[in-house]
């Protein structure tokens, strides 16, 4: 991973983050837009007190359909050391998190080791998620072990043409394959301790309006590749945000969710997160005002 020539996801924009930004809009310095106790997140993740999350600013995927948009498109945040980072890291542990959550990390993941590793020496202890899109390079998750206890990325289409239509990302398909493939690689069956998960893979997707079918198809695909040996996370929670177009400028039927809830039980998976219909409200999206970050003004 190298930021003076920047190779570190699949967009492998090649320029030096210390002089420009390439297609994530990150420059060299970590930039981070929340930090909060995040109860909201899959209970394995969140535990009792929730998950110490990190949301990072800007991202390489950038979907058109973000719930995060300020944050992912417009860059909203505030720049920090790799050393505050790892304090952060601690101080979460210290107020009771069940896990560090790094959220949309792909594109600082040089910085974020460093501020691990600082943190480890320093006495973090609890498990730390790499919380992503999914659109990641193998070479980068090789170079993340022994950092990471648990992935938890998003499978968010298996078809090329919507990748490139919502998210300009033509080859996602293989190369998330390739990378959850080496995930898993790395961490195998996931193993949990007092309800919280201590290792192994939570494999997420939203399921959108209209895509059903190809939600299926992403079923198949992991049921053939990991059966029960992971967490998989079905999410109801898509609200159209200004300026979603065709069937993304509506919310998601009934219909559409459970049929692909239905899909997934007849394949045989039974370590499974579902969602209520009252997940898909902005209520839940999280509030981005670094001003008032307790973690971020110390």
């Amino acid at each position: 991973m190298n930021l003076n020539s920047c190779d570190i996801c699949p967009r492998l924009c090649k320029i030096s983050r210390y002089d420009e930004v390439g297609y994530c809009g990150a420059g060299a310095a970590v930039k981070v837009a929340q930090v909060m106790l995040h109860k909201w997140e899959e209970p394995c993740i969140s535990g009792q007190n929730g998950a110490g999350a990190i949301f990072f600013s800007h991202c390489n995927l950038r979907c058109v359909f973000c719930q995060n948009y300020p944050i992912s498109h417009k860059g909203k945040g505030v720049e920090i050391t790799t050393e505050k980072l790892g304090k952060i890291f601690l101080r979460l542990q210290k107020e009771g998190a069940s896990t560090i959550d790094l959220v949309t990390p792909t594109h600082f993941a040089p910085q974020i080791m460093k501020a691990l590793k600082f943190a480890k020496d320093s006495g973090l202890t609890i498990p730390v998620v790499y919380n992503s899109s999914g659109y990641e390079r193998v070479e980068t998750i090789e170079k993340l072990s022994g950092f990471i206890d648990v992935y938890m990325p998003d499978f968010k289409y298996f078809s090329n043409e919507f990748a490139a239509k919502y998210s300009m990302a033509k080859n996602y398909v293989e190369t998330t394959k390739e990378a959850i493939l080496a995930m898993y690689k790395q961490v195998g069956k996931f193993i949990t301790k007092d309800g919280v998960m201590q290792k192994g893979l939570l494999l997420r997707h939203l399921v959108l309006p209209g895509l059903r079918h190809d939600s299926m198809k992403f079923l198949d695909w992991a049921w053939e590749n990991f059966g029960d040996d992971i967490i998989l996370s079905l999410m109801r929670q898509y609200t159209p945000q200004n300026g979603a177009e065709g069937n993304l400028a509506r919310k998601l039927t009934t219909f559409e969710y459970e049929s692909v809830v239905d899909y997934a039980v007849s394949l045989g998976f039974t370590n499974a997160y579902t969602q209520e219909k009252t997940a898909a409200s902005k209520e839940f999206i999280p509030s981005f005002d670094a001003a008032d970050c307790k973690f971020l003004l110390d």
